[in-house]
């Protein structure tokens, strides 16, 4: 089948199969006389392999190591595991990292007035993050430093 026929019952766009290609995720295929790409139904197979992996993150290097454990008879499943559970790690510390900036834009904008003027905590907090990496950010946050007064004043 060609590229098109392969991207099309794999899940894989063409121009993503042409990018796995060029980086050696997938081995470069058969090509005819003319140049066109011919893929087979493993070809596919892989390809629906990287695309399940892709679907639940994986990264290009851990379904590289997959692919090899995959094709490997003798591989040792506590292998796959091992990449498996790393990832889960790693999903879990980015789910916190999201949690807590979801928490810290929550915070700044229900203490932003919202109204006709200029003072915003949001925009005060994100003038001085340059400065505060995550830790020093929600220390200050703690403390309430960068919070919109808690009463309006009349001008």
């Amino acid at each position: 089948m060609n590229i098109g026929e392969a991207a099309a019952a794999s899940g894989v766009s063409a121009k993503m199969i042409r990018y796995y290609e060029s980086i050696d995720l997938i081995p470069n295929v058969a090509r005819t006389g003319a140049g066109y790409r011919v893929y087979s139904e493993s070809d596919v197979h892989a390809l629906r392999f990287i695309r399940r992996a892709r679907d639940l993150g994986f990264s290009v290097n851990q379904m590289a190591n997959l692919l090899a454990l995959w094709g490997d008879r003798s591989r040792a499943s506590a292998d796959v595991k091992r990449i498996a559970m790393e990832h889960v790690a790693e999903l879990e510390r980015k789910m916190r990292e999201l949690r807590d900036m979801s928490k810290t834009l929550r915070h700044l904008a229900e203490h932003c007035q919202g109204d006709d003027r200029p003072h915003c905590p949001i925009i005060e907090d994100l003038s001085h993050g340059h400065d505060a990496g995550p830790a020093k950010a929600l220390k200050r946050r703690q403390r309430g430093v960068g919070d919109a007064p808690r009463h309006r004043h009349a001008f």
